[in-house]
Parts: C-alpha cells; structure tokens; sequence
C-alpha cells in the first residue's frame, strides 16, 4: 500500500511514519503542496493523506485541482478544522473521509484500511493510472471516459504495464508474458508494440519509459509547455 502523507507538522509526520515503518504501507512525506505535486508526477499513490494549512498554499484548494486530474484517487483530510462546514466542504471538493485533529493513530489506520477495502473492490472491474482506465471485462481502454482506440496487443500490454505501474516491467518479463497470448513473439516484435503503444498515448498524460537493456515503466508525462506569444511586429 502506497500512501503519499502531506503533512507539515514534522512531529505528526514522523510519528506516522515510525508507525508504518515495519507495516505494508509504504508512506512518502511531503511537507508542502510542491512537494506532493511532485511526488504525483513520479507515480500514483493508493490513498493521499492530505493536510489543509500547508505552507506554500491552502489543502482545499488544492484538493480542487487533485479532483479534476484524478477524479478516482482516494484521499482522506486530516486537520485541526473541525467546523461543520468545514467537513461539508472538504467531502463535496472531493474527499473521501475527514479526520479531525487530534487523532488517534488507530482510528486513522483503521479508516484507511476501509478506503483500501473500497479502492480492491473497484480494482476488480477496473485499473487506473493517471487519467487511463484499463476495463478487462470489456477489454476498453478509458481516457477521462471516454474510450481509447486499441489494437489487442496494444491492450495486452498496456494490461502488463499498468498492473505492474508505478513499478519497472523487466523486458525478458515482459516478452515472457506477451508471448504467452502470442506466438513466436520476440524482442523486436515486443519493441514494435511498445513503440506503437507509446505513439497511441500521446497526450494522455501517460507515457512509457524505456530504460535501454532493463525494461519498461508507465509515468505521468510532463504537460506539454505553453509557446510564448510572438512579439507583436511594429506598425
């Protein structure tokens, strides 16, 4: 279980962390908003455990901007608000539970262990990574819902990838499973289909990493720099 903890109070922090140490989750500190923006581009995260006064901006309006890129990652807001309307609002922004400060530790992990029970159940039907959904039953590849024209190769191992996300898939594993849907299928073959993958997520946000002789590595792709506007020409 991956858990990104955006938190900026270091004792909080390092007690959760000290917690989870020798426990299946495995919990990445971020003490600033940059921070865990960061950390999203890098791989996804199970559940994001999300604090609301940061220091380089507010958790609610961050939390905005979370939804529309992942509207299905679970989160779960832990603070010192505890107003009513507070609580209403985080929950219609998009948050999964609200936890008020103080806590106790068992609480947090046991409503954690929920959203993680909630999270399994929807894997079943579906895979996510970033804004991709991969629908085995139906064998559809979903872009913000809307579905993603695939070939059955292409869907086969775009499966491998993100079953496997944010983890690297050694190439020798990767031919190996392949193979087991394909006959005769070798390295170059396997590099084709890569490279055809790679070319049909353009501008999905989603993009295949290729580290040469090792494998392969579904990763959240930078956005696309916006052109600075010509300087306008003197009549």
């Amino acid at each position: 279980m991956r858990l990104l903890l955006i938190e900026d109070d270091a004792h909080i922090a390092r007690e959760l962390l000290l917690r989870w140490r020798d426990s299946e989750r495995l919990a990445l500190h971020a003490p600033t908003l940059a921070d865990a923006d960061a950390a999203l581009a890098q791989g996804t995260f199970d559940i994001v455990l999300l604090d609301l006064g940061l220091p380089d901006g507010d958790g609610m309006e961050w939390l905005t901007a979370y939804r529309e890129r992942d509207p299905q990652g679970a989160v779960l807001v832990m603070t010192a608000r505890d107003r009513v309307a507070d609580r209403v609002k985080g929950l219609r922004l998009g948050a999964d539970d609200y936890l008020v400060k103080p806590f106790a530790p068992e609480e947090l992990d046991a409503r954690i262990d929920v959203l993680v029970r909630r999270a399994n159940i929807a894997r079943t039907h579906a895979i996510r990574f970033g804004r991709l959904d991969l629908i085995q039953e139906t064998s559809e590849v979903l872009l913000d819902g809307k579905r993603l024209d695939m070939s059955p190769r292409e869907f086969e191992l775009l499966f491998i990838l993100m079953r496997a996300a944010p983890r690297l898939v050694p190439k020798r594993a990767l031919v190996d499973a392949l193979s087991e849907r394909n006959l005769e299928l070798n390295d170059a073959a396997a590099e084709l289909y890569v490279s055809r993958l790679r070319k049909k997520l353009e501008g999905t946000g989603t993009g295949i990493r290729t580290l040469r002789g090792v494998g392969y590595q579904l990763a959240i792709s930078a956005p696309a720099p916006v052109p600075a506007p010509a300087p306008e020409k003197p009549e």
